[in-house]
């Protein structure tokens, strides 16, 4: 199986493989299909001369060197090039492709197989096929040489540019002999592989066919031995592991009988190891493993399935999901996602682009299920041929390459890491699904190569439940005396959950969730830590003079400044003594009779000042100066060292701060600059700007290759941005807005200019600010105004077209292999979930990305990573409130609390949804918490926590009981607590009250029975409380904003007290 990946031991048989085999003859009965060859190196010609600037970089040769056989299953663009060109690979072989020539260096077997292809190549495609053999033993060097001088002589030039796949590793001697040559020799290498993917993207009847009979195979192995193998586990209840079951169906693939498939054992390989990933772990990337965990058939257990299949190395891939016991989240997941599927499919149809089926799929999801939105694959597949995934064929939101007939897709859709409804199993609480099918695109439109593997819910949903009983419909006799029969389906309608109702139970389950996890990270000591970047100064730093030789002499005793040793001289007993800078802590100046009186206080140990600063520890026994006083004659002498004094203490200061902060910074690797053209966007400002004084002017961001370089015009004025320090990156393109931006939120700190900052953005201005002269206003239908608009709206989606080529280019530079790993991709914002708020000192519009929660427009800016959210409680939250706030509590309780103040109430029910939607758990209360000494409680004692319930003391609904009943204690009057009243206290108290009667008996017992249904005492206090909040609220008043800075207790005792004096006169009558 080894020999039959790397393609070392197997051609293909017949026209369709490019290889024939023959009955004997030299190259082991080898024979390479020459009519092949030669319509695919005129295919290559073509395309090279056709795309030469854009996709092959001018080049005038293009070298492919290919590695030693390997046992690692892989993908390589030299692998490829040798079985779409030969029909089978040649390992540790060299090629180089000139106009009209191929030099091919390799051992003496493999020349003896490409023999006949060099007699007839001439003649059958105009081409000459030189073989250089390597002599055993030796690495090939003069040979080498001898092929690079043949492609100076096409080039005509001493420096020649050449093509090779820049991404892939140097592998071998002779591969690393080639790479010495070459750079020795000083040839410029550009990377060709986007020619070679436009090549390969488009295939043949034969190449189809290959891959048709692949996809046959994978459909054939899931349909007839894996699907029948699962029920027979699950029926049986048999214990199974992912390993085993993905052993299993690799043996069926290469021995296709077994899935009653008629092919041979020799043509068939598979593309990866199948897949198999069930218990609430899973991994939708291509490059997902099935892991030793037993399979999983609980109750909504979700089981995912994917084979790969290969045939004369072309691929094919077939996923699909098998539902056990589905509840309804998970019913309306899979049928939205298998429309989405089908949308994707009947998106690939010739003169599409390749961003139309993702944009269907996704349009299906946000119509009819939006709540799944997050949890959808960010791609939905991609190219496939020899190459298992074809990056160039990616079918994702920014891939704008058009469709054209006999490309081949693998459409592959997931909704990633779901939650089932009221499932408290860790195994099937969380679950995700995934379809996949080798697509076809023909001219009439797609075929679907696996469509044969059903995917039907009612055919993948498993029901092993018993089942019960029909009910009978429940019957009801009438007012009318007719017997009502009432449905079972009218009897749900009737109790059925609203969508407030969900969300509660689903929060619940969060809740539950929530407490486990931070019951584990706090027993695990998983605190976080809070960032710590004090950086004190060393005692053996202060020093001003290494030798007493240094220090200045003058024949007056005056006071003076050194500003090169950063000292200030005292005349002290005949000396000018010197004292560093640093030690100085206030300088003065007085006039008084024709005199100036200088005073100098220094730093001195308990005067308030570190004692890092100062040599104390060092000289523990010493006694320090305090201050020290002069008297001088010499008013402007003494104004202008006062003067020099401050100046140096300031600089000092400013130079120590940075210093101070360039300590903390994390050393960054140092950035490689690309050796061709790097991508890049002009006319950009930074954020935050550099310091300095004179013009501020714009600048170039460039993607080089591990980091981006932002420079001006001016010399020192450059900021390097690693690609490994970038832990968010986000594109927000103008819309209600006036800038275009990119922005960065790091890892770790970086210096831009004299600042520390984890963010940084460029932007452009997309409309100019401009102010009308003259005052008067402007017609809508004036034509000057229409033409301004006009341009306004050109410039606004050229600069937005700008942001977004660039944001796509440096996508593609991401997807490469050296980056991959990193994870990096633009964020853009969701401007339909945003809402306004006040995160700092401005309201400002916040809106969720895929993982963050930011404002990128207003400084600071504000960047909230959702994975290292703990909770989030909504404050002021309740019944004639205007606005709310949002308190986001970090699962780094070290970490102060971002609030986020009035937030309008009319925000509230879709940032609940976002949430839940997310898996977020919040709260909510009735006013608003200081969660300092709350976080200090949790960190003091977090047992103690655990144990009194975790989060829920944030549970409003929960503690409401509670609360009343304190309250019903503490505020209020209770009648029964009072002694019975007199006759002359009640007739008092018949006066005092706001209906005085002096009737009869029988109208004073009616007027005292409408007493007793009035509101009691308790009812209005509190809607005096509640109206004085009301009030509070409208009006903004500093009262209402200083109870925001209060403990929660103190609140509700001023709200208390408030609520008592605002009490009407009024009495209840005492009964």
């Amino acid at each position: 199986m080894v020999d039959a990946r790397n393609g070392d031991a197997r051609i293909s048989t017949g026209s369709n493989g490019g290889v024939a085999a023959a009955d004997g003859g030299s190259g082991g009965g080898y024979v390479i299909n020459v009519e092949r060859f030669g319509e695919r190196i005129n295919l290559l010609y073509e395309c090279w001369v056709k795309n030469k600037e854009e996709l092959w970089g001018n080049v005038e040769a293009v070298a492919i060197a290919n590695p030693p056989s390997s046992e690692d299953l892989r993908y390589l663009k030299s692998s490829a090039l040798h079985t779409w060109l030969l029909g089978y690979e040649f390992p540790d072989t060299l090629m180089v492709i000139l106009p009209g020539i191929l030099h091919i260096l390799c051992s003496q077997k493999k020349a003896a197989i490409l023999e006949g292809l060099c007699k007839s190549s001439r003649e059958l495609c105009a081409v000459d096929v030189i073989v250089h053999v390597k002599p055993r033993n030796e690495d090939g060097g003069a040979q080498m040489l001898s092929i690079l001088e043949e492609i100076r002589n096409c080039a005509g030039l001493p420096e020649s540019t050449l093509g090779v796949f820049a991404k892939e590793a140097t592998e071998g001697a002779m591969m690393e002999k080639w790479a010495d040559v070459l750079s020795n020799a000083g040839v410029n290498r550009v990377d060709v592989t986007a020619g070679f993917s436009e090549l390969f993207s488009v295939k043949d009847e034969g190449e189809i066919t290959n891959i048709k009979k692949a996809a046959f195979l994978g459909s054939s192995v899931l349909k007839n031995y894996v699907v029948p193998k699962l029920e027979v586990v699950i029926d049986e209840e048999k214990k199974i592991t992912h390993a085993q079951l993905m052993d299993d169906a690799e043996t069926a693939i290469l021995d296709p009988s077994r899935a009653k498939v008629k092919l041979q054992a020799d043509n068939v390989d598979i593309c990866y190891p199948p897949v198999f990933q069930s218990g609430g772990v899973y991994d939708l990337r291509p490059g997902a493993m099935s892991n030793d965990d037993h399979l999983c058939y609980d109750t909504t257990g979700v089981i995912i399935c994917a084979i790969g299949a290969r045939y004369n190395i072309y691929c094919s891939n077939v996923a699909r999901t098998y539902l056990i016991d589905a509840d309804r989240v998970q019913e309306k997941a899979y049928k939205v996602l298998m429309k989405a599927h089908e949308v994707a499919i009947e998106a690939l149809r010739v003169g599409n682009s390749m961003s139309a089926p993702f944009k269907a799929a996704f349009s299906i999801v946000e119509k009819e299920a939006p709540e799944f939105l997050p949890h959808l694959t960010k791609s939905v597949g991609a190219g496939i041929g020899i190459e298992f995934r074809e990056s160039w064929l990616n079918l994702n939101a920014k891939n704008d390459r058009l469709i054209k007939a006999g490309m081949t897709f693998n459409v592959t859709v997931g909704l990633h890491n779901l939650q089932a409804q009221k499932q408290t199993n860790p195994k099937t609480r969380i679950f995700s699904l995934l379809l996949a099918d080798t697509v076809v695109v023909r001219q009439k439109g797609p075929e679907n190569a696996t469509g044969s593997c059903t995917k039907s819910f009612s055919d993948v949903a498993y029901s092993f439940m018993n089942e019960e009983p029909e009910e009978q419909p429940q019957t009801r006799t009438g007012a009318s005396g007719v017997e009502v029969v009432y449905s079972k389906t009218a009897l749900r309608s009737d109790n059925q959950e609203t969508k407030e109702e969900l969300r509660r139970q689903h929060q619940a389950e969060l809740a539950r969730a929530k407490n486990e996890e931070t019951a584990r990270r706090l027993a695990a000591g998983g605190l976080g830590k809070a960032d710590d970047h004090t950086c004190m100064r060393k005692v053996g730093e202060i020093n001003a003079y290494h030798n007493v030789d240094d220090i200045p002499s003058s024949a007056q005793l005056k006071l003076q400044v050194d500003q090169k040793h950063e000292a200030v001289l005292l005349p002290i007993y005949g000396l000018l003594v010197p004292f560093h800078i640093s030690t100085v802590k206030t300088v003065t100046s007085q006039q008084d009779g024709g005199h100036s009186y200088i005073r100098l206080i220094f730093n001195v140990p308990g005067a308030g000042f570190s004692v890092n600063d100062l040599p104390a520890q060092k000289f523990p026994r010493s006694i320090f100066v305090k201050e020290v006083s002069f008297r001088s004659s010499d008013i402007r002498h003494s104004n202008q060292v006062v003067q020099l004094i401050k100046t140096l203490r300031r600089q000092i200061a400013q130079r120590e701060s940075e210093k101070a902060e360039r300590a903390t910074l994390v050393t960054q690797e140092k950035l490689q600059l690309s050796k061709g053209r790097p991508i890049r966007l002009s006319d950009l400002w930074i954020r935050p700007p550099f310091g300095g004084r004179g013009r501020k002017m714009p600048g170039t961001l460039e993607g080089h290759t591990n980091g981006f370089l932002y420079s001006t015009m001016k010399a020192d004025e450059k900021v390097n941005i690693m690609y490994g320090n970038i832990k968010h990156a986000f594109f927000q393109p103008a819309e209600k807005e006036m800038i275009t931006l990119v922005h960065f939120h790091l890892r770790d700190y970086i210096m831009v200019g004299t600042k520390k900052t984890k963010d940084v953005q460029f932007y452009m201005e997309v409309m100019e600010v401009v102010q009308t002269l003259g005052g008067g206003r402007r017609s809508m239908y004036d034509p000057d105004e229409i033409e301004e608009e006009q341009q306004e709206r050109e410039r606004k989606n050229k600069i937005n077209g700008e942001f977004q080529a660039f944001v796509k280019r440096m996508t593609e530079l991401w997807e490469q292999p050296q980056l991959k790993n990193l994870e990096l991709e633009f964020d853009i914002p969701f401007r339909e979930l945003g809402f306004h708020g006040v995160p700092n000192k401005s309201v400002a519009f916040i809106v969720p990305t895929v993982n963050c929660l930011v404002e990128l427009i207003e400084t600071p800016f504000l960047v909230v990573t959702l994975s290292e959210i703990e909770v989030i409680n909504l404050e002021r939250v309740g019944l004639g409130q205007k606005a709310f706030d949002m308190a986001v509590v970090f699962k780094d309780f070290k970490k102060d609390v971002l609030r986020i103040d009035a937030i309008p109430s009319s925000s509230l029910d879709g940032i609940k949804e976002w949430m839940n939607s997310l898996n977020i758990k919040y709260y909510e209360s009735r006013m608003n918490l200081n969660w300092r000494p709350i976080l200090k409680t949790i960190l003091d004692d977090p047992e103690k926590f655990i144990e009194d319930g975790g989060w829920e003391f944030l549970n409003m609904e929960a503690s409401d009981s509670d609360s009343e009943k304190s309250e019903e204690s503490d505020e209020g009057y209770e009648p029964s607590d009072l002694e019975e009243p007199s006759e002359s206290e009640e007739d008092d108290s018949d006066d005092e009250s706001v209906v005085e009667s002096e009737q009869d008996e029988e109208e004073e017992d009616e007027e005292d029975s409408e007493e007793e249904e009035g509101k009691t005492w308790d009812e209005l206090e509190a809607e005096a409380r509640k109206e004085d909040k009301e009030t509070g609220d409208e009006s903004g008043s500093e009262d209402e904003r200083r109870r925001r800075n209060v403990k929660a207790t103190g609140k509700a005792r001023a709200s208390e007290v408030r609520g008592s004096r605002a009490m009407p006169s009024k009495r209840p009558k005492i009964r």
